[in-house]
């Protein structure tokens, strides 16, 4: 009985802690919402989420509750949920919203989640957000879908209006980094490419925003930086350029190639990429992504292969965290003496510079792996007596199963 009326008695404090977050409309209509919106004077907030999406679980349970973030948007807007995916659980409520939460993903792009829409007392769309944040950011970034100067379809149809301003491209790109449209982006970077002097587009922040805008060789961004590679890593340091533009070739034509065929097919698609790009030194950059490439795939032998072969091309560069985070993935994928052997390897290089608690744990449970678990122990120990408190019990547990005789990994049972 005592439990049920501390029940009783708390219910009441829960529904009032709720009310001070944000009020979203529910058993409505995109009508009646633009309705009140205009009869209120209100912009209107939708909060465009999916049930899977974990930063829009995170905002619904973290910043929608809380009082200051309630107060600026009930204040602001007439706020609407809409879910935009459908699952076997969904309410009367969510189902009498499955085709207008087809139509939002239609007309306004929604491709990213969460994705928060703001529209005028008019029902026009004027901003959008894409991703969460902390409260005081999260309504930092609302505001801005409150004023014209900063409303990101605002400034969309301002550039539309304007393709060969300078200044409202500079604006719009801005925006359109935050809004994640990469299409946008594009055309406003060529606006102000277009529009700058060569000594302007060379400068130390015009090379910076090019950097960040050459995502594809089709880019005109990727053209100025392809043009000018010398000043590049004059002005951003040695080997920028060739760093900028190798990403965006992977990323463009290497990457989307080698994942969907079934075969292997790495070598001889770089080898073309390559050859179409001779001024460009892509070799670092796909060394670097070819020990994630197999990673994927699965493939360890061929992980191993190259991975020592991007430790070969400059070992100074590969740094401790790097060796003990490829010795790890060995250690955990990969049962063949020969790989382990390799790992074992970058291991040891790993604890050249410190003898870290993290490092040394690697070192030893693939000492163990190859059967030389007298070794293992005296290792593990060493880690265990310089690790930190909270982690000593995991390695403890750890020891304990080599003195057992006992693996330290999960064994393949396929």
């Amino acid at each position: 009985m005592k439990k049920l009326l501390l029940l009783l008695f708390t219910l009441p404090f829960l529904a009032v802690a709720q009310d001070k977050g944000i009020a979203f409309e529910h058993n409505t209509t995109w009508e009646k919402v633009k309705a009140k919106a205009k009869a209120e004077n209100k912009h209107i907030f939708v909060d465009a989420f999916t049930t899977w999406c974990g930063p829009c679980k995170w905002m619904a349970a973290n910043i929608f509750p809380q009082e200051k973030v309630g107060t600026f948007f009930n204040e602001n807007f007439v706020n609407l949920k809409i879910q935009m995916d459908e699952t076997a659980a969904d309410n009367d409520d969510v189902k009498s919203w499955r085709e207008e939460a087809k139509r939002f993903a239609k007309d306004y792009k929604v491709v990213a989640y969460p994705t928060f829409l703001i529209f005028n007392p008019q029902g026009e769309l004027v901003h959008r957000i894409v991703g969460g944040g902390e409260a005081d950011q999260f309504i930092a970034l609302a505001k801005d879908g409150l004023n014209p100067d900063t409303q990101y379809e605002t400034l969309v149809k301002k550039f539309n209006a304007n393709p060969k301003d300078k200044a409202i491209a500079q604006a719009t790109l801005a925006a359109a980094q935050k809004a994640y449209d990469k299409e946008t982006s594009a055309k406003a970077m060529e606006t102000i490419i277009t529009n700058s002097t060569q000594e302007e587009l060379l400068s130390a922040d015009m090379l910076k925003l090019l950097s960040k805008n050459a995502t594809s060789p089709s880019s005109k961004a990727f053209e100025v930086i392809r043009k000018n590679q010398a000043k590049v890593d004059e002005v951003l340091g040695a080997g920028k350029a060739a760093s900028i533009l190798s990403i965006a070739i992977i990323n463009s034509e290497i990457a989307p190639v080698v994942s969907r065929s079934e075969t292997d097919i790495f070598d001889k698609t770089v080898a073309e990429v390559a050859a179409k790009y001779p001024d460009v030194n892509i070799a670092t950059m796909v060394a670097s992504y070819k020990p994630n490439y197999y990673a994927r795939q699965k493939n360890w032998p061929a992980f191993r292969d190259a991975v020592q072969a991007y430790i070969n091309m400059d070992p100074a560069k590969v740094t401790p965290s790097q060796l003990n985070s490829f010795a790890w993935a060995i250690f955990e994928n990969c049962d063949d003496p020969a790989c382990v052997e390799s790992a074992l390897a970058w291991s040891k290089k790993s604890l050249e510079a410190e003898e870290n608690p993290m490092l040394i744990d690697t070192y030893a449970n693939l000492l163990h792996k190859l059967g030389r678990t007298k070794e293992a122990i005296e290792w593990q120990e060493k880690a265990l007596a310089k690790v930190d408190a909270d982690s000593k019990a995991e390695y403890q547990a750890t020891l304990d199963k080599m003195k057992k005789g006992e693996p330290t990994w999960v064994k393949d049972t396929e």
